[in-house]
């Protein structure tokens, strides 16, 4: 199973000293490659991602509220080496509410509708609606918004749910023209996905543990790993330096947070001070890894594998790429 492997990963992976700073996308082999060039700038990627949402929602029924979640809009471009800071890229991140819970579903199906009437394609399959909780990866054609609209567990045995959409802009640069200097690195299809999962799970994970996060540090980040065969988006912080009761409570927020969710959470062995975290996602095979210090930092982890290139391909009947 991929989850079991990620977790094994994961955990070699949290104990590297040096990792790649967030969003240098770079693999461990180094390779170098050029990239697109996008042509804009905040406000104008902010109004596209609203478009886009309201795109999927404003036709919805029952008609949700939007309520915004997830950290700081507006951030590095994943594709770039952290310290330049020279791209940025706008995510916008919002849960469907004021919605009874067995309409999740149905909500994110309307939106998956609404998107493919305007053209936008499948970055993945399209979604399993047998499963009461489906994810729909999509993106548009041609500006290159990628975009999740997903159904977090809320009570499994009702099959009730929270719907939620992600929008993730693509980089642009700061400067007056708003034209984004070319990457070092290009990544797959499949890296790009991994890495947008990873950091959707680890933004709700933030939300979750109602704390604040440290500084970026050394070897923190997101990055792309490869362990033989498999590829995998690892992505890594820190709280702040916590109390021994607040440690506590934050990993009970954690551990509901997961549970809600419905991702596995097996025993990990004891180790000196509070137990590693652990909990994986049947689904998608991502993996979290909470591990408090013993100077009060809890230090996190989400490692998502890259699908299988069968997973990335257009959909059929989808537009072209």
């Amino acid at each position: 199973m991929r989850r079991s492997r990620a977790m094994a990963v994961v955990a070699s992976l949290t104990a590297v000293g040096a990792l790649v700073g967030c969003g240098s996308g770079q693999t461990r082999s180094g390779t170098e490659t050029g990239s697109k060039r996008v042509t804009m700038n905040e406000q104008q990627a902010t109004e596209r991602a609203e478009e886009i949402v309201h795109q999927a929602v404003d036709g919805m029924s029952p008609k949700p509220t939007l309520k915004r979640t997830g950290l700081n809009p507006v951030g590095a471009c994943l594709a770039d080496d952290h310290s330049a800071g020279e791209r940025r890229q706008v995510t916008l991140s919002y849960q469907l509410t004021g919605v009874p819970g067995t309409e999740a579903k149905k909500l994110v199906r309307q939106a998956r509708d609404a998107w493919v009437r305007r053209g936008y394609t499948f970055q993945s399959s399209d979604a399993d609606w047998s499963d009461p909780f489906p994810t729909v990866n999509m993106r548009t054609v041609p500006d290159d918004f990628w975009m999740t609209a997903l159904t977090g567990v809320v009570d499994k045995a009702k099959g009730e749910g929270l719907a939620a959409i992600t929008i993730t802009s693509p980089c642009f640069g700061t400067g007056g023209s708003g034209t984004a200097a070319s990457s070092s690195v290009r990544r797959t299809t499949g890296d790009e996905q991994a890495e947008r999962l990873a950091r959707a799970h680890s933004s709700r994970l933030y939300d979750a543990l109602q704390v604040r996060h440290a500084v970026t540090g050394e070897g923190e980040g997101l990055a792309t790993y490869q362990e033989g065969e498999e590829r995998y988006a690892h992505h890594s912080w820190s709280t702040e330096p916590l109390t021994e009761d607040a440690m506590a409570q934050v990993l009970t927020r954690a551990r509901a947070h997961f549970q809600g969710l419905g991702w596995m959470l097996p025993q990990t062995p004891t180790e000196a001070g509070p137990p590693v975290l652990l909990a994986g996602n049947t689904v998608d095979g991502s993996v979290a890894r909470l591990a408090p210090t013993a100077d009060g930092v809890l230090r996190v982890a989400m490692t998502t594998p890259t699908p299988p290139p069968e997973t990335t391909r257009r959909a059929p009947g989808a537009a072209p790429v």
